[in-house]
């Protein structure tokens, strides 16, 4: 029986591990090794080596509501897109309210987890630790769960670059990058377009002289202010997800890039990627294309070489006297504490059940949690896998055989291939709402939509209209919490509330809005029932004999 449970690093995702362990009444150890929570958001003016860095500005493309941990809603006076010193006020406040910090050894580095000699019997780890002082000390744990993420290792692809090393200006990777300072009055190249490449771009643009944002394969860009000035997350609901697994894949890219290029032409802008929209999380940046159109951020193609402080690129042209080249070129990720026989390699990507658990292990009391890419933010997925792990950990849930788990995760990455641009710097990636569904589904925590129509229609209303909110998985099952329901009717009250700096007078919907809604929530159920029922032909009867109906 799992007890004594060891997890490495105290970032969101070792937070809410933590928290999972003690839910289930187990003993968490946490090891940290830099001196203070939060892993990546905890701003440094220095990148420290094989630690998580960000930029002084970094302010957060998630919603507050889609990015909060399920049980605990960011305060309402909080900006709806957080600056990285309010993510960490935040993680401070939910690791006092549950009382993690006691649980977490600061500075003290993981040098080595091994299986135990005996641990085809027990499934125990000994987990080898080094303090400031450089003294080493060996634990015993019942399981250990990883959470110490995958953007530590900066990835500097210089033989794709050939004549670097003629360069006479200045280079570094993005995860070195604190601001614009030494941009001032310089003519800049950035590579690589995702989004740290596109706001180190935007930043550098107004004070350098040029910025050359160079892209191999281009991208879709979104705003984050979408349409009546709300935050684009708002609209990532489960009507959307419906609608999403009934139309034709063509039709719906169709439809996203059709949107995209009524708010600015892809093609003119020079960014239209090689790939359709839903292929590939898009870049988030309400600043990229206006710096376009006033010039301040020219976009290039590939770079094909350096000849000293020349740069040139795919299409042949030149840009001349550059003094700083940007590398926003990814990350490469690494476990260097693991043991090779704990780690399964599925094509270019750590091959995990379920993107958590070795499939190759006798027993399975080692757990990746937080390794994970989608269209979502990390701290409520993280927390879900925690969720699950726990349960796993304690027995309620059981997993399948090594084969079977195997034959799972080389289905997933056939799967992820098909559906999605993948690369070995990006080998993952998993629609955010069928991922968390999948595992809510296995807690016994997902919600309902036939059930609360039936027995609590105002909360049916607002789980599929509404935002998909962490809060929907903490309205029944193991670790329901009696505040979700109230979370979810007041989740536009915490969205409005920090807007709210001058009164206005309010307006009031209108009658035909509300009947548009009423139609559309009719056609809605109507095409969720046959997509269940064409799924599985014997939910809806077996449903409707629980309630007492009469079944036709």
């Amino acid at each position: 029986m799992v007890h004594r449970v060891a997890v490495i690093g105290a970032g969101p995702c070792g937070l809410t591990s933590v928290k999972a362990c003690l839910d289930e009444g187990m003993e968490p150890t946490c090891f940290e090794s830099s001196d203070d929570m939060g892993g990546l958001w905890k701003f440094k003016e220095v990148s420290e080596p094989n630690r998580a860095s960000i930029y002084r500005s970094l302010t957060i493309n998630i919603w507050k509501e889609m990015m909060c941990y399920s049980d605990f809603p960011i305060p309402a006076d909080y900006p709806n897109y957080m600056h990285h010193s309010k993510i960490l006020k935040y993680f401070r406040m939910y690791a006092d309210h549950f009382k993690l910090l006691k649980h977490i050894r600061f500075q003290t580095l993981v040098k080595s987890v091994r299986q135990r000699p005996d641990f085809t019997r027990t499934g125990q780890w000994e987990v080898v630790t080094e303090n400031r002082d450089g003294h080493e000390e060996r634990h015993v744990f019942d399981a250990v769960i990883c959470c110490s993420g995958h953007f530590n290792y900066p990835n500097l692809p210089f033989k794709d670059f050939p004549g670097i090393e003629t360069f006479e200006g200045k280079y570094f990777h993005s995860w070195d990058y604190k601001g614009p300072e030494d941009m001032y009055g310089k003519r800049v190249v950035v590579i690589g377009i995702g989004n740290s490449g596109g706001d180190i771009a935007v930043e550098g643009s107004r004070v350098a002289e040029q910025v050359y944002l160079s892209t191999r394969s281009g991208a879709w860009v979104i705003r984050q202010v979408s349409d009546n000035g709300l935050p684009v997350d708002r609209f990532n609901t489960r009507f959307f997800h419906v609608l999403f697994n009934l139309l034709p894949m063509s039709f719906l890219n169709w439809l996203g890039e059709k949107k995209l290029n009524s708010m600015y032409d892809h093609t003119m802008y020079g960014l239209k990627p090689k790939h359709r929209f839903f292929s590939q999380i898009p870049v988030i940046n309400d600043d990229l294309p206006f710096r376009i159109l006033s010039g301040g951020v020219i976009v290039k193609p590939n770079m094909k070489e350096i000849q000293g402080s020349n740069v040139v690129f795919d299409d042949g042209s030149v840009v001349e006297n550059v003094d700083m080249i940007v590398f926003a070129t990814g990350y490469n990720y690494d476990f260097p504490y693991l043991p090779n026989n704990a780690i399964y390699k599925s094509g270019h990507r750590l091959g995990l059940y379920q993107h958590v658990f070795p499939p190759n292990l006798e027993h399975p009391t080692l757990a990746v949690v937080g390794f994970i890419h989608s269209d979502g933010a990390i701290m409520p997925q993280a927390e879900m896998q925690a969720r699950w792990v726990t349960r796993v950990f304690k027995g309620h849930k059981k997993l399948p055989s090594n084969q079977a788990m195997i034959k799972a995760v080389e289905k997933d990455t056939r799967d992820i291939e098909k559906n999605f641009v993948v690369s070995k710097l990006t080998p993952l990636q998993v629609d955010f709402v069928s991922y968390m569904d999948n595992l809510a589904k296995d807690i016994g925590v997902r919600p309902n939509l036939l059930w609360l129509f039936f027995t609590d229609f105002p909360l049916f209303k607002r789980v599929l209209w509404g935002p998909i909110t962490a809060y929907q998985y903490r309205l029944t099952g193991p670790g329901k919490w009696e505040g979700a329901r109230r979370a979810i009717f007041t989740q536009f009250d915490r969205m409005y509330q920090p807007l709210k700096t001058r009164q206005l007078d309010a307006q009031h919907s209108s009658t035909s809005g509300h009947l548009m809604k009423l139609s559309l929530t009719v056609v809605t159920i109507g095409a969720a029932i046959y997509y269940v029922h064409a799924r599985n032909p014997t939910t809806i009867p077996n449903f409707l004999s629980k309630l007492h109906l009469p079944s036709v």
